[in-house]
């Protein structure tokens, strides 16, 4: 029964194409699909109204550069009155600077000053981050997969965009667990896109999977290619041809 299953199992993967590893260069082809490396739904730290959102589907964004900002007026308010308050206390410690080296205010009086000042300077970092907090900004270059929010619009832990990096992207490709231990981490292998793009670009295995699907007799693969100039898009199928 065992020898007969295993027949049958054989004869399968070879009509399939899945013939053994030591077949010719195009057996070792395999059907990819084309993912960005990292996807983020991107949302906002505190709740608040949608004050803007700066950028629209398909637009390009870098890491670090503001893509939308939550009404703020409040919490700007506040940091100019501690703003003011750093200054008025630095000109407070200036002032009475030269009046301790004559002796004529105490030291308790000098390190009360010097305390009120680094008490304000303290008050007002904290009234500047709860500004930043309402400031959402893209965690990594990429482009804008889904717009999901609008100015006007309440937010809370809900995601305001969807932002994706497909530089470098990821190529995930499906293998049998016939050629397991064929395929290493650091191998090279040839992608070609489906139609219509053209080209054939080289990628880099970077994880293979150690426990093989009992189901289907495959495990995954998944190579690394870059794509500085954006010219290819995530979600394409393509074919993978590992090197030798």
């Amino acid at each position: 029964m065992g020898k007969a299953f295993g027949a049958v199992v054989v004869s399968v993967m070879f009509l399939c194409g899945w013939s053994s590893p030591a077949g010719a260069e195009e057996r070792r082809q395999f059907d990819g699909l084309i993912e960005p490396s990292r996807v983020v739904a991107l949302s906002s730290q505190v709740p608040g109204i949608l004050e803007s959102v700066r950028v629209e589907r398909g637009d390009r964004v870098a890491k670090g550069q503001i893509v939308a900002t939550l009404n703020a007026a409040i919490e700007k308010a506040a940091a100019q009155v501690s703003r003011s308050r750093v200054e008025f206390a630095k000109r407070k410690v200036a002032r009475n600077e030269e009046l301790y080296r004559k002796q004529l205010i105490a030291v308790h009086d000098k390190d009360e000053m010097e305390t009120e000042l680094h008490i304000a300077e303290a008050q007002l970092r904290e009234d500047e981050e709860k500004v930043n907090l309402r400031t959402i900004v893209s965690p990594l270059d990429g482009v804008v997969v889904e717009r999901l929010r609008s100015a006007g619009e309440y937010v809370g832990e809900d995601a305001v965009l969807k932002i994706a990096r497909i530089d470098p992207l990821h190529v995930e490709v499906v293998m049998p667990a016939a050629f397991y231990g064929t395929v290493k981490i650091g191998a090279q292998a040839d992608v070609v896109p489906e139609s219509p793009l053209e080209g054939k670009f080289s990628a880099k295995v970077t994880i293979v999977d150690r426990v093989i699907d009992a189901a289907s007799g495959t495990f995954g693969v998944r190579l690394e290619m870059a794509n500085r100039d954006y010219r290819l898009p995530a979600g394409l199928k393509c074919k993978v041809t590992f090197k030798p």
